[in-house]
């Protein structure tokens, strides 16, 4: 069993999460790109997992999209992802860790929905930080 914990962007909203973390996806549906705002989703699932919130619970709120599998769970403060339980799965944006990542990434899924300007993006200029000039 592993502990992970992680918060939202603005701290308000606080998780542990207690078990055996498996599949590491990046998803590149459209859905998921438009409830990530980027090229695509980077969630943990972790089977048979518990979800405690340690802080800010009254501040999460869930959206379903009607008549699909498609869930997420945000920060109403901040809008940053957060985890949010499907059935006996739970579903962990990877960039909301606050513990190093317990998984490395198993697969990039829904290739054939990936964002047309998505191609090549590893061999783009990379800063340290903020560019200059």
């Amino acid at each position: 069993m592993t502990q992970i914990s992680g918060s939202c962007l603005c701290g308000e909203v606080q998780f542990e999460i207690t078990g055996t973390p498996g599949p590491f996806f990046l998803c590149h549906c459209s859905r998921c790109r438009k409830g990530t705002g980027s090229a695509h989703a980077a969630n943990i699932f972790v089977p048979g997992g518990t979800l405690e919130w340690r802080a800010g619970r009254s501040f999460v709120r869930g959206f379903k999209l009607p008549d699909t599998r498609h869930a997420r769970a945000f920060c109403t403060n901040c809008g940053a992802p957060v985890p949010n339980q499907q059935g006996d799965v739970v579903v962990l944006p990877a960039g909301a860790l606050d513990t190093p990542m317990p998984v490395p990434a198993t697969a990039h899924i829904c290739g054939e929905s990936r964002a047309d300007w998505d191609a090549g993006l590893a061999n783009i200029a990379t800063y340290p930080g903020l560019p200059t000039g």
